[in-house]
């Protein structure tokens, strides 16, 4: 039971490192290294467009919260303020 155990861990142990020398191997192929190089491409194009949107909403955000405080502001000083005609006269002539 015990060498039955260990052969079967040693072949398994083989297939694992088989498999994984040949990723490895494969990987520094030239092939392989344009794969990897379009996926680096991919991937740096697509943070680009997410960090944009993103960048986007939050500026979107903030000009309408901005808006939403100065329209606000507006309000309670024009509330607080009595209304106050102004001549029709200019500076100089009066």
């Amino acid at each position: 039971m015990r060498r039955g155990f260990w052969f079967a861990a040693g072949a398994a142990a083989g297939v694992y490192g088989v498999v994984k020398a040949r990723r490895v191997a494969e990987a520094f192929t030239v092939d392989g290294m344009r794969d990897r190089a379009s996926a680096a491409s991919v991937g740096a194009r697509m943070f680009r467009q997410e960090f944009r949107q993103g960048r986007t909403d939050a500026e979107d955000d903030l000009r309408e919260r901005y808006a939403l405080a100065v329209a606000r502001h507006q309000e309670l000083a024009s509330a607080s303020r009595p209304a106050i005609e102004q001549p029709d006269t200019e500076r100089g002539n009066a």
